[in-house]
């Protein structure tokens, strides 16, 4: 993980507006939210694995669930995920129907970030800074 210092952390936007301005851009809620927190997603690559730029963000007026909820956003960072190749050793039953987990442990969910991308994670952080810091 690479953090990415940024004139964004600390700032509150309303959650919808953020969606509304970001997933245009390609960027997706990560699927580990909470009603609490979150985390905006871009996949930068998925070169033996993916690496993303991730910037997250906490509720600080609602919940990520309900409307006009406003978040403040966080440090940005850089992670990458090695993913495994073959059968995951951690396999889960669910319930007696055996409904299987189908979705690997990532091998190495904080991998080395590949240095070729550190400059295009920074100049994504530049270019969120000034779509959003604009007034």
């Amino acid at each position: 993980m690479i953090e990415v210092p940024s004139r964004l952390e600390g700032q509150s936007f309303s959650l919808y507006r953020l969606e509304q301005e970001l997933k245009p851009l390609g960027y997706d809620i990560g699927g580990n939210w909470d009603y609490d927190h979150g985390y905006f997603d871009y996949k930068i690559d998925d070169e033996v694995g993916y690496q993303f730029l991730r910037v997250p963000f906490k509720a600080i007026d609602g919940q990520l669930d309900s409307q006009n909820a406003t978040v403040q956003l966080q440090r940005p960072f850089l992670l990458s995920h090695k993913y495994q190749i073959g059968l995951d050793d951690y396999v889960s039953v669910w319930n007696k129907s055996a409904t299987f987990n189908q979705f690997s442990e990532p091998q190495d969910p904080d991998a080395t970030f590949p240095e070729k991308y550190i400059d295009l994670g920074q100049s994504l952080v530049k270019e969120l800074e000034d779509l959003l810091l604009q007034d």
